[in-house]
């Protein structure tokens, strides 16, 4: 196949210009272009970007009523991409992220054209010192983040998603807002048979952060874990899967305040329906845990 079009796509609150701009500036750095950014403003509005800072491509800016969370903004490039229909594969990077290097997109673009079957791309993730958070790794345990492989998942704060894979699977999952989006989106591509790659050679600088900075975190994270559970694994390893996940939780968690507010997210993932319930295949479970990532934990 030839070499596969690349759109950018990028969603900010607006809370963040200066940062948007560099990330900008280093995407008109790369040494193959997108052909198109999509920048999408999550309940704000977006200042001019192409003239002022000389993008590549065509630039797309969408203004969004409300901020419909991470996986709905992305869910908004997305239409409006294939809206455009020319474009194969999307990046998607965090609007507080860096390309330090002015290769990736044309690294990104020679993976694809190599495999035919690659869905999903992720990125590294590290500080300004060049360290790598642990569970910013797609492995169980002390996991060396410099060891690419295929994997059972992937970070949203930089990655490559194939468009035929997307419509295919279908997209991402708006109702989760913040939180698990991700192995929800990874688990039906891996069912569907398509390759997930973590590839360390691919670098989205990224300030160290935690999770827990977001004040929704501890809710949603206990929501969204239990809805992931209901919608993707066989009914056996629901219980399972979230039992194992209580018993970490219990024992990792300091915070009352925090596990209050996870208690009530875990009764609203139980209350509320899961929509859309597709579970994985039982090749799937056994393919996930060959790679190293068991679905139960």
């Amino acid at each position: 196949m030839g070499a596969p079009r690349i759109a950018v796509a990028v969603v900010t609150m607006g809370n963040r210009p200066d940062e948007v701009d560099a990330l900008l500036r280093s995407v008109a750095k790369q040494d193959v272009p997108p052909e198109r950014i999509v920048i999408v403003g999550n309940g704000c509005p977006l200042p001019e970007f192409a003239r002022r800072l000389s993008l590549p491509g065509e630039v797309t800016p969408i203004e969004l009523d409300e901020n419909l969370g991470c996986p709905g903004g992305r869910n908004a490039a997305l239409a409006r991409l294939r809206e455009f229909g020319d474009i194969d594969v999307v990046v998607d990077l965090d609007d507080d992220g860096l390309l330090v290097d002015a290769d990736v997109l044309r690294r990104v673009q020679e993976l694809y054209a190599a495999d035919e079957r690659l869905g999903i791309v992720g990125f590294r993730i590290a500080d300004e010192l060049g360290e790598t958070q642990q569970r910013h790794v797609p492995r169980i345990g002390n996991s060396d983040p410099m060891r690419g492989g295929y994997v059972t998942g992937f970070l949203g704060g930089g990655h490559a998603l194939r468009m035929a894979m997307l419509d295919e699977v279908g997209d991402w999952p708006a109702e989760f807002f913040f939180a698990h989006e991700e192995t929800d989106l990874a688990w039906r591509a891996a069912d569907a048979g398509w390759r997930i790659l973590y590839a360390p050679e691919l670098l989205l600088q990224h300030p160290k952060t935690s999770p827990a900075r977001h004040a929704i975190y501890y809710r949603v994270n206990a929501r969204n874990r239990v809805w992931l559970a209901r919608r993707r694994l066989p009914f056996a390893l629901v219980p399972v899967h979230l039992g194992v996940w209580v018993l970490l939780t219990l024992v990792r968690n300091r915070s009352r305040a925090g596990l209050r507010a996870w208690f009530g997210g875990f009764v609203e993932g139980v209350r509320e329906p899961t929509g859309d319930r597709r579970p994985m295949r039982w090749r799937t479970v056994w393919r996930l845990t060959r790679l190293g990532r068991p679905p139960v934990i």
